[in-house]
């Protein structure tokens, strides 16, 4: 029997596979006991001797969901200096890391990365030189027209009705037969899976919703095409997962199941796998399927924010505003979102900004175990939530709490090209307390160096903090507006962000003029 520790490193380095199922999650793991399912067979036990004692059969027990995430260990190295006045002696575990993690002289992947991109406005100009945006719709392939019809639509949705209201049974029994007839899939998947089974069913409600629109399908699909090849997926896992799903509907659609219906479904998976597949393979060609980085640096704003310094183990291309998934060894296959605080650097070194919250696993993991030496995954860089800087638009920034990562970032990046055209940035960020504006010494001082750029703080809560506005975030922002002709970005809690684009919108700016990733949402844990 391998160990967890082989097992980890064995899914790691997955081929260009996708994803085990369209829409997999990043769940917390906790051990469950699953209960046998109808209409699965279960393997006899061995024959005991006539004059052995027959137990009686002990019924599975399946446990109740914790409620606040297990006790982490205490850290291997301490965060504050010992007795002696001197901080612990730290070595750093990679020492052949590349310098430069926008083009890594001598790295392959970074250099296949690069020769890829063709920005539409040319390259950005120096000081450095930045990969482009990924863009929205990937590449021509094998599918590049929806091949369901109407009536295809029709059925799987009508389908989709009647299984809704019994998708927990439908979910567990489509994973009882996969883990049942491929059990070497199941180290793939997370050991919980609760949440696993409701977000799969939510995957392909989006899928069916959006099928009419197929350039907007493959941008999803695609995403999670590239996303999940740190999970060590094979392209051969898609038929069998096809084939287990297909008869987990069948069971039950009930009188909604028929030859037509059963049609329509395969040729919708097809779809979903053959988007998901070229996606991957095509991210294959220019980069790994994961990264390790070594904490190098870890610090703590307040009881509950840590600020992470990363050293990757070969260079890595990103954007300033975009974000990427960590996983810790403290949780293996429990993937969370987080924004890059900085822009990219001479040194290569990535900077996380963590909130540990109520039974968030990974988050509790990283504020308050992890320290310099622990060695992370990371998946590879997306969102869309970038900046175009040759074009100049004034920018207007909403970051709440720890969603002001990524705004930082973006001021970096704005601040070594300039004020492009006359560019202004203004920046809103809220928090209900003085003491959760973390960040907010350092924005004023590289306002007090940018004569184009406005920090404004905001509290939504009591508590003084000199030169901070009341209210909430996003109802402040409408009463600065109008905002003609700005370009805004918006980060945080998915509510605040969510509040933000309709106060927005009621002040003039063009939904094409508002991004966000809502990164709240797949990072919360």
């Amino acid at each position: 029997m391998k160990s967890r520790r082989t097992l980890l490193i064995r899914t790691g380095h997955g081929s260009a596979g996708a994803a085990a199922v369209p829409g997999l999650p990043e769940t917390p793991e906790v051990p469950v006991v699953e209960a046998p399912v109808a209409g699965v067979p279960v393997l006899e036990p061995a024959p005991v001797l006539e004059s052995a004692p027959v137990p009686e059969p002990v019924r599975p027990v399946i446990p109740e969901p914790p409620a606040h995430p297990p006790a982490v260990p205490a850290p291997s190295h301490p965060e504050t200096p010992s007795t002696t006045g001197t901080a612990p002696a730290f070595r750093p575990l990679f020492t052949d890391a590349p310098s430069l993690n926008w083009s890594g002289p001598g790295d392959s992947w970074t250099e296949a990365w690069a020769a890829q991109q063709t920005p539409a406005g040319g390259r950005l100009p120096s000081p450095p030189q930045l990969p482009a945006a990924p863009p929205a719709v990937g590449p021509g392939g094998a599918v590049d027209e929806l091949p369901l019809t109407a009536r295809d639509i029709e059925l799987i949705r009508a389908s989709l009705a009647v299984v809704e209201p019994v998708a927990d049974r439908a979910t567990a029994h489509f994973y009882a037969l996969l883990f049942l007839q491929h059990p070497e899939v199941r180290s793939l998947f997370p050991a919980a899976m609760d949440v696993q089974r409701d977000r799969l069913f939510r995957a392909l409600l989006s899928a069916a919703r959006g099928a009419e629109d197929p350039a907007a399908l493959r941008t999803r699909l695609s995403a999670l095409g590239r996303g999940h090849r740190r999970y060590g997926t094979l392209t051969g896992h898609y038929a069998p997962v096809g084939e287990c799903l297909v008869q987990a509907l069948a069971r039950y659609a009930g009188g909604r199941w028929d030859a037509d219906t059963e049609l329509a479904w395969r040729r919708a998976y097809r779809l979903i796998s053959t988007l998901m597949i070229e996606a991957a393979e095509e991210a294959a060609r220019t980069s790994p399927p994961w990264w390790q980085g070594e904490v190098v640096r870890h610090e703590r704003r307040t009881r509950d924010v840590a600020v992470l310094t990363v050293r990757p183990d070969q260079a890595y291309p990103f954007r300033a505003g975009q974000y990427c998934s960590l996983e810790t060894p403290w949780w293996p296959r429990v993937w969370r979102h987080y924004s890059f605080a900085s822009a990219p650097r001479p040194d290569g070194l990535l900077t996380f900004h963590v909130k540990a919250v109520q039974a968030g696993w990974v988050s509790n993991a990283l504020v308050h175990r992890a320290a310099p030496g622990d060695v992370l995954r990371l998946g590879a860089a997306d969102g869309a939530m970038t900046v175009d800087h040759t074009a100049g638009a004034d920018l207007l920034c909403l970051g709440g709490g720890t969603g002001i990562a990524p705004i930082r970032a973006l001021v970096e990046e704005a601040a070594e090209y300039g004020a492009v055209g006359g560019r202004s940035v203004e920046v809103f960020y809220g928090a209900r307390s003085a003491a959760e504006l973390y960040e907010l010494d350092a924005l004023r001082d590289l306002a007090g160096r940018l004569p184009w750029l406005t920090v404004r703080p905001v509290l939504s809560g009591t508590g003084p903090a000199e030169g901070a506005l009341t209210g909430e975030l996003p109802e402040v922002v409408g009463r600065f507006g109008p905002w003609p002709g700005r370009e805004a970005v918006l980060s945080g809690p998915p509510a605040m962000v969510r509040r933000g684009v309709a106060a927005l919108l009621a002040a003039g700016l063009p939904a094409e003029r508002i991004r966000h990733d809502l990164v709240g949402e797949l990072a919360a844990g």
